[in-house]
C-alpha cells in the first residue's frame, strides 16, 4: 500500500490544523487588514512590519520564540497554566496558535490590498444611505473585497498545509497529534523510505500546483471581465 496508516493519520491531521487555522486567520486577520488599509497612524509601518516578521524569519527562529513564549515559563504559557489550560507546546492547540502566527501575512496583505483597492467612494455613499459601521462593512466591503478574502483563504490554507520548521519546534513528532504530512516526509526520508517519501513530497506538489493554478487563473479571469 502506497500510503501507511501514520501517513493517512498526518493527512488528517495536517487538513484539520490548515482547516481551523484558515477560519482563525480570516477572524484575526480582518480587523487587522481593515485598520492597516484605513489608518493613518503612524503606528502603520510597525504594525505592518511586525505582521509581515514571518516573511523573512527563518520558521525555526519564529519557532523558538513562540516556544519560550508558551512555555511554562513564558507570559502565554503561565497564562494558559493559570487558567487550567496547561501548556500548548507539542499539543494540537499549540500547532494552531503557531500556525496563525506563521500565516499571518498571506492572509493580512491580500485582504489589505482588496480593501485598499475599494477605495473611498462606496464608503462614502454607504453614508449617505445612513448605513452604520458594521452595514457598511458587511453590505459593501465584503463583497467587493471578496476576491480578496478567497486568495487569503487559500494562500493561508496552502503555506499551514506547507509549515514544517514552526510545527517542528513547536509540535514536536508525536504521532496523531502533531506529526503533520511535513514532519513525516522527514521521517520518511531519515528511514531511508524513499518511495513512501515520494508519495507524501508528489502530492505537496501536486497540491501546491493546484493552488497556484486557481489562484493565477481566478486572476486572469478577473481581469478579462474588467
Amino acid at each position: 500500500m502506497p500510503l501507511s496508516e501514520h501517513d493517512l493519520a498526518a493527512i488528517r491531521l495536517t487538513l484539520e490544523l490548515a482547516s481551523l487555522t484558515t477560519v482563525l486567520l480570516l477572524v484575526v486577520g480582518t480587523p487587522i487588514a481593515w485598520w492597516l488599509a484605513r489608518t493613518r497612524s503612524r503606528l502603520k509601518g510597525a504594525i505592518g512590519a511586525v505582521v509581515a516578521l514571518p516573511l523573512v524569519l527563518p520558521p525555526t527562529v519564529l519557532g523558538f520564540y513562540l516556544l519560550v513564549t508558551m512555555g511554562p515559563h513564558g507570559p502565554i504559557g503561565q497564562l494558559t497554566q493559570f487558567l487550567g489550560l496547561g501548556t500548548l507546546p507539542f499539543t494540537f492547540a499549540g500547532l494552531v496558535v503557531a500556525s496563525v502566527f506563521y500565516s499571518l501575512p498571506f492572509v493580512v496583505q491580500p485582504l489589505q490590498n482588496a480593501f485598499e483597492a475599494i477605495g473611498e467612494r462606496p464608503l462614502e455613499v454607504a453614508s449617505t444611505l445612513r448605513a452604520g459601521p458594521w452595514d457598511t462593512f458587511f453590505t459593501v466591503v465584503v463583497p467587493l473585497a471578496r476576491p480578496g478574502f478567497i486568495t487569503a483563504a487559500i494562500l493561508g490554507f496552502a503555506h499551514t498545509v506547507g509549515e514544517f520548521g514552526v510545527v517542528l519546534m513547536i509540535g514536536g513528532n508525536i504521532p496523531e497529534k502533531t506529526r503533520t504530512v511535513a514532519v513525516q516526509i522527514f521521517d520518511h526520508v531519515e528511514a531511508m523510505e524513499y518511495v513512501q517519501a515520494h508519495w507524501l513530497a508528489g502530492g505537496m506538489v501536486l497540491f501546491s500546483f493546484l493552488v497556484l493554478f486557481a489562484l493565477y487563473s481566478s486572476r486572469r479571469f478577473k481581469a478579462g471581465l474588467s
